[in-house]
């Protein structure tokens, strides 16, 4: 295992969390696996308190993120909001360590091992049990049985006292993990190698100073890995680049803010995406998101909408989610209408007060985040959508838009 400074960013890393009681030692394991010093270990309970992330590479599973958590046996009122978080951090896991130390009496009802296994299996998460702090004790057997007979779960008995603790946990992970769980591709499926892509980026006062967001970064990669051919342009020179080329592009990739005017300039052979829409399919479920997009017919100017950004930047006067979607909601169904906005983690305990949720593309969250948001919606009876399908809505050319 080796540990690498790169641009990977942390949402298309594996999240691989640790779960367990306050000093069974998830803080010593992650060290151990790490390599290195990356959470604070004492002998007090409760050390950890808020979640500790650890971006780093693990050989055969590639760039990962480590989570150690507060103990979910945590007490007092700060103890309730610690292991809160920590049921937010199993949102988006994608593998989960659950540690039960090696001194627990086989005895123990393991009631909260239980309640937390049940979760992580309603969620899908693939589970990894182990015996944590083995040297405490010698022979497992009996409670490896009870851990069998309680949770279902076979348990791994490791010691961070002993030698090649790196590579067991590694080959169990590699055991544990699906092996297609970054197979997706984010717009290669759309074409064939030799295609022309145009991209069409505008780089307004929301985009960063000298940088590409996120997901046009993501998205040329993944064409360029698919050999296809890359042109890109702002949208003003959208003519310019289409008489530039021999033949009419493939696919037109476009920002959504500006679906109406690319869709009104294309060639009828090329097939039209934006970014979020992509976004949509990539990191969570396109087809949840379409259905949701028809919520749009029922909304009036009593209806309350929520919008949920991932990204937690300051309000810019051109903001997307923050101005542009709202106005162009109360502009369709009267200014009585509600919008209510959330960024990053935060998201309303109660959604069904809501009569849509449109969320943005995600690019800051990992997929397993994303497919918990859209389970909590339907949980609510609530519609979710995504921008740029909620705009292709409005806009009239849903149904011309690909995915």
């Amino acid at each position: 295992m080796t540990t690498t400074l790169n641009q990977t960013p942390r949402s298309e890393r594996v999240h691989i969390s640790f779960f367990g009681r306050r000093n069974s030692g998830k803080s010593s394991l992650i060290n151990a696996f790490a390599g290195h010093k990356v959470a604070l270990v004492s002998d007090v309970a409760g050390t950890t308190t808020d979640p500790v992330y650890k971006s780093m590479e693990i050989h055969g599973i590639g760039p990962c993120v480590l989570i150690d958590t507060a103990g979910y046996d945590d007490e007092g009122f700060l103890g309730e909001m610690r292991v809160e978080m920590t049921r937010r951090v199993l949102k988006e896991t994608d593998a989960a360590v659950l540690l039960i130390s090696s001194d627990t009496d086989p005895a123990d009802e393991l009631a909260m091992e239980r309640e937390w296994a049940a979760a992580m299996k309603e969620s899908g998460t693939p589970v990894l049990c182990v015996l944590s702090r083995a040297d405490l004790n010698r022979d497992n057997a009996l409670l490896a049985a009870s851990v069998k007979e309680k949770l279902g779960l076979e348990a791994e008995s490791i010691s961070v006292m002993d030698g090649g603790v790196t590579e067991r946990l590694r080959m169990q992970l590699l055991r544990l993990l699906p092996e297609n769980l970054f197979a997706r591709s984010i717009a290669s499926h759309l074409v064939r190698p030799g295609d022309t892509v145009l991209l069409v980026m505008p780089q307004d006062i929301q985009a960063p100073k000298g940088r590409l967001i996120l997901p046009q970064v993501q998205t040329i990669r993944d064409l360029l890995d698919g050999s296809c051919v890359v042109v890109s342009v702002t949208a003003d020179r959208i003519d310019d680049a289409l008489n530039a080329l021999k033949a009419p592009p493939a696919l037109i990739i476009t920002d959504s803010q500006v679906f109406p005017l690319v869709y009104e300039k294309k060639p009828a052979e090329s097939a039209l995406t934006s970014f979020s829409v992509l976004m949509a399919a990539y990191k969570g479920d396109i087809s949840a998101f379409v259905a949701g997009a028809e919520a749009v017919d029922r909304l009036n100017e009593n209806s309350r909408v929520l919008i949920a950004e991932a990204c937690t930047h300051a309000p810019l006067e051109e903001d997307i989610g923050r101005v542009k979607i709202p106005a162009m909601l109360k502009k369709r169904f009267g200014a009585g209408l509600q919008v209510d906005m959330v960024s990053g983690k935060d998201l309303p305990a109660d959604l069904s007060v809501y009569d849509l949720i449109v969320h943005c593309g995600a690019c800051m969250f990992n997929r397993q985040y994303v497919l918990s948001r859209i389970a909590a919606a339907h949980a609510a009876g609530v519609p979710i959508t995504n921008y740029g399908i909620l705009i292709a809505k409005i806009t009239g050319i849903l149904d011309k838009v690909t995915y």
